[in-house]
């Protein structure tokens, strides 16, 4: 009983503040609190106050890390207004992409396949249902904290998509519009808009709006960007290597992933190994045909020691046609990779012409290039990783510890020999061959570091692990090589030039695949392709210059945040920014592709200053204005926000040039805050965006980064129950309870931590003030 009075008085409480919050952003947005105008006069330092968020997917609620992050920028805009500065600060909604797409594609293939409404399989044969993106999932209100039971039973059950959407207490005919993209877009900005007022966000929302072609005005200040972007040569069609999903028959960037962001391709050079006649019963039927064990590589500036090859005893390999004539030994997965890459005879369909296993393939007699040995054997090695590579692995242990290590087992044990059916002509008369000296660890570093780590076979994994790391980066900056014929040059050197002279001579070809697994939002297991499609010239040195130089007189508020940029300046390189399916913007001129959903992400804050004047206060760009989606021509874009010669418009010159003096008062962007996992992208995107786009001066001044926010100490995630969503947050606590919780959660790069229990005790503290001021005022009016 005292607890239901208890929960009782909290209710009333977090009720108390609620009403009052809602009364005050009631006379908020009376008096157009936060719309913000521009004044007479260019501001002098310290005037004005321009502030952005990356503007959040809307394939489903906002939850508090959006909260999080934004409540950096918001309690920023309001010390700045508190100091008499002219703030804007504005919100937008992201539909581009897959996101949104995936969801509805989802949707409708659960309806179709279990009828509207569904009749799902039970829980236990519902396992293998397609991958859910974790920021999507809601959960029932109250449940904040992490539950091994119900939680975990719970989230079996909202694998599909229709109880996804049940979860955001939506009706049965309600959710099947949802197979519509374009719903999303009608229903989730609306409701996220409502959420952030009650959030108490001071936002201009007059200078909101979504993306895609369902904002037309939007969609024209797009193509207006890949059109310049185009005209100054940062964006070209080439063939590059990227993260391809099978699935959607396109290239899967960063926003496109349920998990692996920030993966890149990883590539090999594959040697071709091959074997020698007679081939053995299992290769019998590949007779007239060139095979290889195709063995990749990262070091091919080794492959004059090779004593052997490696394979896996009890993994699975094929035999799969690459051309009329060859044929390579290697995963199923490899092939897959290789056959996205123009290598199979059929495009994208490997053709395996017999399945095999490692056994099979022990004592295969081979050639391999570069090799002083004539005939080199294939071996087992127990600790191959058949999800990296082909599963086919070079032995060179004079500079591999593993190598190293693998072989002494095989001569040093004759029953380990007698258990693979290795016979002794096979290793024994192998020597270790230096090929590489290394100052610190002599012409047989794996020898001398795995002697050094006492390693005593090739199972001590974890040693191992530190020798390959001592061994390889000292190899890689210090090694000099003292055979072939470039002998002599330091590896670093060396190692291209070899790479080189294998591909020049056939006897290798490039491979590659995703550092890590990466899975698409729609649900496959991504690989490496070989596309076509538009790049933007990211890495470019010219504009890597500039970007290096914007990054030099930013803000960024924490050494980690700049370390953290300049070392994605450093490794960024072309982006594809084209995209077959999902939604957004048209490349103009070529319609059959999309614009990517991080590229029409780069420069949309000079959109927020004149977005009222071409959407009249609406998101979609629907409400009649006084300016025409169509007549926003490129010259009107360029007058507006590059300084361009007036342009011919139907638009009246009036309104063009109190766009461009707006413009030019809110720029260049004061601060953009964001959480760190967009440096590797959108934040260096929008760096390099603006510094080939406008005017130094209009280059931003300051990022700044926080890490991901934790609830109660433990991940924040729906899967597990662990999870609130801003709406969610408010009606337990209020805003204002949700707010000091926040910004007591932690600062910087680190993760920080929302706690409940904060933010119900600053409801009670609250609501104890407020009746201590009533308490006050009703004693001033005694007589």
């Amino acid at each position: 009983m005292s607890s239901n009075r208890e929960g009782g008085k909290s209710r009333a409480r977090t009720k108390c503040l609620v009403d009052i919050q809602n009364a005050v952003q009631e006379r908020w947005e009376e008096h157009k609190v936060f719309e913000a105008e521009p004044g007479s006069k260019p501001p002098a330092p310290g005037e004005k106050f321009f502030g952005s968020f990356p503007y959040p997917y809307m394939n489903g609620l906002l939850h508090l890390g959006h909260a999080f992050s934004l409540s950096k920028l918001e309690f920023g805009a309001a010390y700045h207004r508190l100091r008499g500065s002219n703030v804007l600060l504005p919100f937008a909604f992201h539909c581009t992409g897959m996101p949104i797409k995936a969801s509805a594609d989802k949707l409708a293939r659960e309806i179709e396949q279990y009828g509207n409404p569904p009749v799902f399989p039970a829980a236990e044969e519902n396992s293998s249902s397609e991958v859910v993106d974790d920021c999507q999932v809601a959960v029932v209100p109250d449940k904040f904290k992490s539950k091994t039971g119900k939680a975990a039973a719970k989230s079996g059950a909202q694998k599909f998509q229709w109880e996804i959407m049940k979860s955001f207490n939506l009706t049965d005919e309600e959710i099947a519009r949802f197979q519509d993209p374009y719903h999303w877009i009608a229903y989730f900005p609306r409701l996220a808009k409502d959420h952030l007022k009650g959030f108490g966000l001071g936002c201009d929302w007059r200078r909101s709006f979504v993306t895609t072609d369902m904002n037309l005005f939007y969609d024209a200040f797009v193509r207006w960007q890949m059109r310049k972007l185009k005209k100054l040569g940062k964006i070209v069609k080439d063939m590059r290597y990227t993260i391809y999903s099978p699935l959607d028959g396109q290239p899967c960037a960063d926003h496109d992933r349920a998990t692996g962001e920030g993966v890149q391709p990883q590539e090999y050079v594959l040697i071709k190994m091959e074997v020698l006649s007679p081939f053995p019963p299992k290769l019998k039927a590949l007779k007239g045909t060139k095979v290889y064990l195709a063995a990749a590589t990262l070091r091919p500036e080794t492959m004059y020691e090779q004593t052997n090859c490696w394979v896996l005893p009890d993994g699975n390999y094929g035999a799969f046609e690459i051309n009329d004539t060859d044929v390579f030994i290697m995963t199923a997965r490899a092939a897959l990779n290789l056959a996205y890459q123009h290598l199979s005879r059929v495009p994208e369909k490997p053709t395996c012409l017999a399945e095999l296993s490692g056994c099979d393939l022990i004592g295969l007699r081979l050639s391999s290039p570069l090799a002083f040995s004539e005939t080199i054997y294939a071996l087992p090695m127990l600790n191959i990783l058949t999800d990296k590579g082909t599963g086919i692995v070079t032995s060179v242990p004079s500079d591999s510890p593993d190598d190293f290590m693998a072989l002494q087992d095989l001569v040093t044990k004759p029953a380990l020999r007698a258990k693979y059916g290795v016979q002794d002509e096979w290793v024994l008369p192998f020597k270790v061959i230096p090929i590489i000296n290394i100052p610190e660890f002599g012409d047989n570093s794996a020898e001398k570091v795995c002697s050094d780590l006492k390693i005593k076979s090739q199972n001590d994994k974890e040693k191992l692990t530190e020798a390959k790391r001592m061994a390889y980066l000292k190899g890689f900056t210090d090694g000099t090589m003292i055979v072939g014929e470039f002998s002599a040059r330091k590896v670093q050197e060396a190692k291209p030039l070899i790479r080189k002279k294998l591909l020049e001579e056939a006897t290798a070809v490039l491979y590659s695949e995703p550092e890590k697994k990466v899975m698409s939002r729609s649900g496959d297991e991504c690989m490496v392709a070989l596309t076509d499609h538009w790049y933007i010239t990211y890495g470019e040195d010219e504009w890597n210059q500039k970007a290096t130089q914007c990054l030099d007189n930013m803000n960024t508020f924490s050494g980690e945040t700049r370390n953290g940029f300049e070392h994605t300046l450093g490794w960024l390189n072309q982006w594809a920014c084209s995209r077959s399916f999902g939604l957004g913007t048209r490349i103009p001129w070529d319609e059959q592709f999309l614009v990517e959903s991080l590229s029409d992400s780069t420069q949309y804050m000079a959109y927020y200053t004149i977005a009222h004047y071409l959407q009249n206060g609406n998101m979609y760009g629907k409400k009649v204005s006084s300016i025409m989606p169509e007549q926003m021509t490129d010259e009107v874009w360029d007058y507006v926000f590059c300084g361009g010669p007036a342009p011919k418009s139907d638009i009246p010159s009036a309104l063009l040039c109190k766009m461009k003096l707006e413009f030019e008062y809110w720029y260049p962007l004061d601060i953009r805050v964001s959480g760190k996992d967009l440096i590797q992208n959108h934040l260096t995107f929008n760096i390099y965006n603006h510094t080939t786009l406008l005017p130094e001066h209009h280059w931003p001044r300051g990022f700044r980064c926080n890490g991901h926010l934790m609830l109660n100490s433990e991940k924040m995630s729906k899967s597990t129950g662990n999870f609130l969503t801003l709406e969610q947050a408010i009606a337990e606590y209020s805003s204002d309870a949700t707010r000091f919780a926040l910004a007591d959660a932690g600062d910087g790069m680190d993760d920080a931590n929302f706690v409940t229990e904060t933010a119900e005790s600053v409801v009670f503290r609250l609501t104890k003030e407020l009746t201590w001021m009533e308490l006050l005022q009703n004693r001033r009016h005694e007589p």
